[in-house]
């Protein structure tokens, strides 16, 4: 018999990673020119774990992060520590060769061990657990796909199997199983590694926006502020890089956006760690709360950003599935998070340009940048100390691509254009004074496109809806209380502000 639950949704998005993790400290925002051996830009696991690996080698780090550190995608990730990036092996033995698809298993079970060595050697409590990890389908038409998945590990020797029934009782035809992944709590562990960058004598510097990269003699990384950091070499740990060295990143990804929702159930969940197939995506996985009370994180509706239905929605559906599967008690915490595609489904790592040695990127992750993120480090570590890595090729950014990816390249780009030029000929009715409280659109304001948000105690804000990176027009995410570009992914707070790039400025206030 199933036990009746609260059904309301949270009113406001608030991941649980940032709810439960008790201590943040401050960092200050940087006032003057510094130098540095190295600068990295971004403050998420890419760039925390970056700064403290090339700090432990002596060299003098600084990190510049535009807002707060380990607030992005990082504290809103579902935390997954694995190589299971969904059906991709057999996809990369076809599309790369198998040399290739063996190195990408490699790098995310060398990052794996190296997340699970650091939190034995400084005894980190963040909730690791090692778990079975499963992608599974309950449709028919992706039987074949997820046989050819077992196979690929089978050929690969990626220890798992391919499976008719799981641990956790969800309707399905068949699964693959890839054994011994893990999970955790994804601040507690970085928090530790920023406190011990912090004593090695890296400097962390937060609301502080890098925009540029000059070049005499050495590069300086220029700040919104105008304030400039000098260094030898440059690491871009951003979305979006930053600095795009005319490598034109904004226009080789995509932005990505899904949702999760951190529930309670009456029941007793059985371990392991769960993706479907076939979409919408449903991603499921169990989080301690404390000592006797567990999260069931329930994620999914991956849609390209600014783009699809009312926002709201997808949390929505991620209700009724829940709903459906599970015997729920309430509805704890709801979230999204951002991510970047690139063409051929490997992340951008390593130097951004050949004519650029000095200055790095680390991009792209496809949701899985648990295991990406930290492969990214150690392999920019290495590359910054001229140490051979056996991926430098396999994810540099300079890599050819095939006609195919170059084709699915070209069909993003048309998407943008489309949505640039449908967002100037949009036709608007609606009105600033018509907005409830708590409500957000485009508006009509004295015959231009506006975005108007009124909140809670009835303060009215309006801004100009061009994106101040392309000029693309935003649309209101009401799911999350935010302006989001259709073209690049850039997002932006009700009040203008830059939440994720590659915009680096403000939407204009009206």
């Amino acid at each position: 018999m199933r036990m009746p639950y609260h059904k309301e949704l949270p009113q406001f998005p608030e991941s649980f990673w940032t709810a439960s993790q008790q201590e943040r400290p401050l960092f200050p925002k940087l006032e003057q020119d510094a130098e540095a051996d190295v600068v990295v830009v971004g403050g998420g696991i890419s760039g925390i774990t970056t700064a403290y690996l090339l700090s432990r080698e002596g060299l003098r780090v600084t990190l510049l992060e535009a807002g707060v550190v380990l607030n992005g995608t990082t504290a809103h990730t579902t935390a997954k520590i694995t190589a299971q990036h969904d059906l991709i092996f057999d996809e990369l033995i076809r599309t790369e060769g198998k040399e290739k698809a063996a190195l990408y298993y490699q790098a995310s079970k060398d990052a794996m061990a190296f997340i699970e060595e650091t939190i034995e050697n400084y005894q980190i409590e963040c909730g690791y657990s090692k778990q079975d990890a499963y992608v599974y389908t309950h449709h028919v038409d992706y039987i074949v796909k997820v046989e050819k998945e077992a196979k690929a590990y089978e050929a690969l020797g990626i220890p798992g199997a391919y499976l008719d029934r799981m641990p956790l009782s969800l309707p399905m035809f068949g699964a693959v199983r890839m054994d011994g992944q893990a999970q955790f709590h994804p601040l507690q562990y970085l928090w530790k590694l920023a406190r011990e960058f912090v004593k090695n004598g890296g400097q962390i510097y937060e609301h502080t926006t890098a925009v540029d990269v000059e070049f005499v003699d050495t590069p300086k990384v220029m700040t919104l502020g105008g304030h400039r950091v000098n260094a030898k070499y440059v690491v871009s740990c951003t979305h979006f890089p930053f600095y795009d060295g005319e490598g034109f990143y904004f226009a080789r990804m995509h932005a990505d956006r899904s949702y999760v929702l951190g529930l309670q159930t009456h029941d007793e969940y059985p371990g392991g760690m769960y993706l479907s197939a076939e979409d919408p995506k449903r991603s499921i996985r169990c989080a301690p709360i404390d000592d006797h009370h567990k999260l069931l994180l329930v994620g999914g509706q991956s849609h390209k950003t600014g783009q699809g239905i009312c926002t709201i929605n997808h949390y929505e559906e991620l209700r009724k599935f829940a709903e459906n599967q599970f015997n729920l008690e309430k509805i704890i915490y709801r979230w999204s998070a951002q991510d970047l595609v690139t063409g051929d489904k490997l992340p951008f790592i390593g130097r951004i340009k050949k004519t650029h040695p000095n200055v790095f990127i680390a991009s792209g992750y496809r949701k899985w940048g648990m295991t990406n993120g930290t492969a990214a480090a150690l392999m920019i570590r290495d590359l910054i100390l001229e140490r051979e890595n056996p991926y430098a090729e396999l994810f540099s950014p300079s890599r050819s691509l095939s006609w195919k990816t170059v084709g699915k390249l070209l069909a993003d780009n048309a998407d943008v254009a489309k949505h640039l030029i449908s967002g100037k000929l949009e036709f608007i009715k609606k009105r600033p004074e018509q907005l409830d409280k708590d409500e957000g659109s485009v508006v009509d304001l004295h015959g231009r496109r506006a975005g108007a948000y009124r909140d809670k105690d009835g303060q009215l804000f309006l801004l100009d809806t061009t994106c101040t990176h392309m000029g693309c027009e935003v649309e209101w995410n009401n799911g999350d209380r935010t302006w989001d570009c259709p073209c690049h992914g850039s997002r932006f707070s009700y009040t203008g502000e830059v939440m994720e790039g590659p915009a680096s400025k403000p939407l204009v206030r009206l």
